[in-house]
This record gives structure tokens, C-alpha cells and sequence, in this order.
């Protein structure tokens, strides 16, 4: 759980000449940091891939997620990516698994293949439907299948020893009629197993906090990990915030505005935007962080860099 300041902390704090971005780190904590990659579907997306992993793996995260498509569209590859992780780099995977379009059999023997190989994390999460209606679309289980995440991770418990993580949106799922609603949606997932809550993409700070104190107050008190995606595609930005029920604040799109032919400005402008959100966080006291890498490492590492995450030494 996070931690309040405490008075005396507040009080430095607000008389401090510095800006959350140059106090981060001041104090020598180091936050703790997580990354998600998806599996690539050509040879150069693998050298991407693996360009951005070896990139960010000194930086020793808690551990690494890999998405998996829904229906299993991306499941050899997600596996694949996996087995790679656990085989090449001393980094620990957390698989993504969905059940959209699936069979509680096949299901079932995904979480067993995870087991097999030495996976002890999943992010357990329902998926998409599937099609053109995507994400806020309409949705019917399979009735041969797992009806939503919080069976998923019932069956994840079913067969013990994993870590589950499970997705939460602080400004509402999408399908959902309110945010009462997604605690309550929360709370039957942590029933189930859950032990961590990863939260979508925000640019909404306020409305994040308000979620974590709702959170709480509603008894909930597995930890909460903020979702930073640094994206310096504005255009892309606002499909998947779209999709997603993330609001893009007015002050976010006039940065960006006349832009579009200047991808170096869009770059420190989204490393900016991301860093200034988890400085502001940490004084919050959030002590982690899962960033959405999109399969780039540049805009992450500079970002755990100003939260005092540095490349860790090994000993001879």
C-alpha cells in the first residue's frame, strides 16, 4: 500500500525551489518498475523487441509482462517471447492471458504450459471481443469458456503458485456503468486471487487519485500499480485513449498541436509529459511503476533515470 506524506515531508516539500520532476529520487529511494512488451510478428519487430529489452534489463525491473491477443491470436508468439525471456536474461516474465474467444480446455492448458516452463506471474485479463467491435464493444462469452477475469483467475488459483495481476481503469471501464462498479468488479477478482491491480494508460492524475482513495475506502488493498504510456503519437494517442475511456486533457493536446512533421519534439514532449506524471505520483506515495514500452526503450529509460532507477552494477 502506498504511504501518505507525512507533515514534516508536505512541509519540505511545498517549500522545496524544485519541481517534482528535479526531486525525484533526491532522497535515494528507488521506485520499483515493471515494463510490457508484445510478441512481434517479423524478423525486424524481433530485433525491436529485443533491442528494447536488453535495453531496459540492466535497469533490473520487478518483472516484465508480455500481452497476449485475444483469442489467442498471439499465443505461440506471447510463449515464444516468453520462453525467451526466462532462457536469455535474468528478467522475470508475467504472462499475459485473456479468455475471449476460448475454451476453459484450452485455457486451462495455457496456464499449465506457463507452469511447465517456470512462469509464476499472469496478468489475468478478459480481453477484447473479438472483430471489428474491439475494446467497449459487445461482448459474449464463449459457453464453453471463462465468462470474465475474475473466473480466470480463479482457474490461475485452480492450478496454484502464480502471482496474478489484474487490469483496472481509473476512469471507468469502458463497458462499465460506473466506477462503484469496477471496485465492486475489483473486489470479486481479488475474491478470486488477484494480487495486484495494473492500471490502464491516464494523463488525469486527479482522477486517478480519486480512483486509489475509492479503492480503498472500499476495503481493496492489494497494491495499485499507475500505467505510464510515454507516447509521442499524438494521433495514435487519441485512437487508443478512445478505445480505452482515457480522457486526453485539452493542456495535453496543445502541446502537441502542429506537430505532426517533428517527431523529436513529440518524443521529449511525451518524456516530459510521462516523467512530470510519475514524479508527481511518487510524492503521492506510489513507490511503482508499469510502463507500456510499445516494444521502444528510449522515452522509458530516460523516464526511470529522472525517478532515480539507474542501470545496477553487478559484483565481479
Amino acid at each position: 500500500m502506498t504511504q501518505p506524506l507525512s507533515l514534516s515531508a508536505a512541509r519540505a516539500m511545498l517549500l522545496s525551489p524544485l519541481g517534482p520532476v528535479a526531486r525525484a529520487g533526491l532522497d535515494g529511494s528507488r521506485p520499483r518498475v515493471s515494463f510490457e512488451f508484445f510478441p512481434p510478428k517479423s524478423e525486424e519487430a524481433e530485433a525491436n523487441l529485443w533491442k528494447a529489452v536488453t535495453r531496459l534489463a540492466p535497469l533490473q525491473p520487478e518483472f516484465v509482462s508480455v500481452t497476449y491477443g485475444a483469442g489467442g491470436s498471439t499465443r505461440e508468439r506471447t510463449h515464444r517471447t516468453v520462453q525467451r525471456i526466462l532462457a536469455e536474461t535474468a528478467l522475470k516474465p508475467a504472462a499475459h492471458l485473456t479468455c475471449v474467444e476460448a475454451s476453459r480446455d484450452e485455457v486451462d492448458q495455457v496456464i499449465a504450459d506457463y507452469k511447465a516452463i517456470g512462469v509464476d506471474h499472469i496478468v489475468a485479463l478478459r480481453g477484447d471481443p473479438p472483430g471489428t467491435a474491439g475494446i467497449g464493444g459487445a461482448y459474449q462469452p464463449r459457453a464453453d469458456g471463462y465468462a470474465n477475469a475474475t473466473e480466470l483467475a480463479q482457474a490461475i488459483q485452480r492450478v496454484g503458485g502464480f502471482q496474478t495481476s489484474v487490469g483496472v481503469y481509473p476512469e471507468k471501464h469502458p463497458e462499465s456503468p460506473s466506477i462503484d462498479h469496477d471496485i465492486d468488479v475489483l473486489k470479486a477478482k481479488v475474491d478470486a486471487g488477484a494480487t495486484r491491480a495494473l492500471s490502464q494508460f491516464f494523463f488525469d492524475i486527479d482522477a486517478f487519485l480519486r480512483f486509489r482513495d475509492r479503492m480503498r475506502a472500499a476495503g481493496v488493498t492489494i497494491p495499485l500499480i499507475p500505467g505510464i504510456m510515454p507516447v509521442s503519437n499524438f494521433a495514435g494517442l487519441q485512437r487508443m485513449s478512445a478505445a480505452c475511456g482515457a480522457s486526453v486533457p485539452a493542456w495535453l493536446a496543445a502541446l502537441f498541436d502542429g506537430l505532426d512533421d517533428d517527431p523529436e519534439t513529440r518524443k521529449l514532449l511525451a518524456a516530459s509529459v510521462a516523467a512530470e506524471t510519475c514524479a508527481r505520483l511518487q510524492e503521492e506515495g506510489f513507490a511503482d511503476f508499469h510502463f507500456y514500452t510499445l516494444n521502444r526503450a528510449d522515452l522509458v529509460y530516460a523516464i526511470c533515470r529522472v525517478l532515480g532507477v539507474r542501470e545496477q552494477k553487478v559484483a565481479a
